[in-house]
């Protein structure tokens, strides 16, 4: 009988080997399995655990990341290397700060804190000062967080470390955003990337900043920043396949910025992969973010039913469904909880990131109730926030809401003048669905103005891109302006409901009836019901009868 053949099991020392160094090349995932083969057959030494530790981090094991830096950190101890040990407690609980466990962190924190209180001067010290600087932060110290910041950093040159340098950076940058200095905030931000992207720290500390820089893009509304980092980070993704925990935060963001350039099929797929990376367990509070993200997509595409449940589930995840539950409400004609909804959220909503949604939404609710001197002075507070923070995103969002209150005040000449500049920036932001919204509050103006023909156009740009999107709501609001010349009528019907009801009594189906209007078979069909609501109707029967014994045909 033949001996078997095959590939040999490499030996423990092989395994170890090879694992080292496929830590260095960033092959997570290989590298994970490897140390993993050599530790089951006898304990890696506290220096390996804590390499293994962190491509369990990379690969999105956090559990496993937790136990394996805990044994590093108790190995450490057990040598008398105080200071690795005291490095290991403060990645966990710099961790479970991130992933919004606050309890085990403050733990490790002040574990690490207690080892490092009898060393010397060191390195460990400096990262000791980061979690102080990110508690400031949350808690809106923007000055306390950016001395800790700066001190982390003179302590980072002092060892030549350059992962602490860039951390403390992108701590620099935050707090000074935070604190309304935004021109030297995005300065510090950008240097720490380029760090980053010269490989100068780690791939742990790269994604983490990564996902700082692109957050405090999102909080200032700098789009194109936000954009260009975004990309990047895709790219660092894709150069290292399997890693896991900076995806998700990417997808998200993502996600948002396609939408705003209307690729709006791309977005939703990119936010419900986030959604699905984020609530994996143990779950990411970005979660709530990827959903919310799903739930606006949703509803700007008129899925109304799918809109809600996704606002509930995010709600779940402690992410606020607001604005966009008020805008949802809006929308199906429910203005009554919309208003109530918004109103609520102007007065518990501070921050000013998420305040300007909120103010841009209340603008829009308050239009469509009538309350003027509300819209009008939300319009005015988020001019005021567009003009500190200086972001185009934010110029061409109070552009819009004032040409809109403008509008509403019977003012049409001013109206078209402050949209025609909404739109030129919206053009700039290449933000097409934000351009169509304002060029149907223009056509409305031009309309005032008696410039029918300049309406017209407005219109017709605004549906044909509204109908690219799938934006359905929009669409058919487009569709219903798109009148050849807008009549004064003395009956319950609308032009445009004129018109369906003439073309019902010549006997002219749906489908007929939206190939000569130019709209929708949906649309048509909204219109027909809304003339029986009106006029009593139950058949296309008796509304041929009512066209007739009103002369209409």
């Amino acid at each position: 009988m033949k001996p078997r053949t095959g590939p040999l099991k490499p030996t423990r020392a092989q395994s170890l080997d090879e694992g080292r160094k496929l830590l260095q090349q960033r092959a997570w995932s290989s590298a994970f399995s490897r140390l993993s083969a050599a530790d089951r057959e006898a304990p890696l030494e506290p220096d390996d655990l804590e390499g293994l530790a962190g491509a369990a981090h990379l690969l999105g094991m956090d559990v496993v990341n937790a136990e394996l830096m805990s044994r590093a950190q108790r190995g450490f101890l057990d040598c008398g290397n105080t200071r690795s040990a005291a490095r290991c407690a403060l990645r966990l609980g710099i961790t479970l700060m991130i992933n919004g466990d606050q309890a085990q962190s403050g733990g490790w924190l002040s574990r690490a804190g207690r080892l490092l209180e009898t060393e010397p001067d060191c390195v460990e010290k400096g990262y000791l000062l980061l979690p102080t600087g990110y508690r400031s932060i949350y808690s809106g110290d923007g000055a306390s967080a950016h001395a800790a910041f700066v001190q982390a950093g003179v302590i980072g040159e002092r060892f030549h470390d350059r992962d602490l340098i860039t951390l403390a950076l992108q701590g620099q940058g935050r707090a000074l955003i935070r604190q309304g200095d935004i021109g030297r905030g995005v300065m510090l931000l950008d240097e720490a990337m380029v760090a980053v992207m010269a490989g100068e720290v780690s791939s742990v500390t790269a994604g983490g900043v990564y996902c700082s820089v692109i957050e405090a893009c999102g909080e200032i509304y700098d789009m194109n920043r936000a954009h260009e980092w975004t990309s990047a980070l895709e790219q660092w993704c894709k150069s290292q396949p399997d890693i896991v925990p900076y995806r998700g935060h990417c997808l998200v963001r993502r996600a948002e910025i396609l939408q705003m350039h209307g690729a709006w099929t791309d977005a939703l797929a990119q936010a419900r992969k986030a959604r699905d990376v984020l609530s994996q367990p143990p779950p990411k509070p970005a979660a709530g973010a990827a959903i919310y993200r799903v739930a606006e997509l949703q509803r700007l595409r008129g899925d109304f039913a799918a809109a809600e449940e996704s606002y509930r589930q995010a709600s779940e995840w402690s992410r606020a469904p607001q604005p966009g539950f008020a805008l949802l409400r809006l929308a199906q004609g429910h203005l009554e909880p919309a208003n109530a909804a918004i109103r609520r959220m102007a007065e518990e909503v501070k921050e000013v990131s998420s305040r300007a949604r909120i103010l841009d939404a209340f603008v829009q609710i308050a239009l469509a109730i009538k309350d003027q001197p509300a819209a009008r002075a939300a319009a005015n507070e988020l001019e005021e926030i567009a003009t500190r923070l200086g972001a185009a995103f934010l110029r061409a969002l109070s552009s819009r809401a004032a040409g809109a209150v403008l509008l509403s005040e019977e003012n049409a000449a001013a109206a078209s003048t402050v949209l025609r500049h909404a739109l030129s920036i919206w053009r700039d932001l290449e933000a097409p669905y934000e351009t169509a919204q304002t060029r149907v509050l223009l056509a409305r103006a031009y309309r005032k103005l008696g410039d029918e023909d300049a309406a017209l156009i407005e219109l017709s740009a605004a549906r044909d891109t509204f109908q690219k999107l799938g934006a359905v709501v929009d669409l058919e609001l487009a569709e219903t302006l798109l009148i050849d010349k807008p009549q004064v009528l003395s009956g319950p019907l609308t032009a445009r409901e004129t018109q369906v009801i003439r073309l019902v009594a010549e006997g002219k189906t749906n489908e007929a009836i939206a190939n000569a209007l130019g709209v929708s078979e949906k649309t048509v069909a909204r219109h027909v019901s809304n003339i029986f609501t009106k006029l009593d109707l139950t058949s296309r029967a008796s509304a041929t009868a009512y066209a007739y014994r009103n002369k209409i045909v």
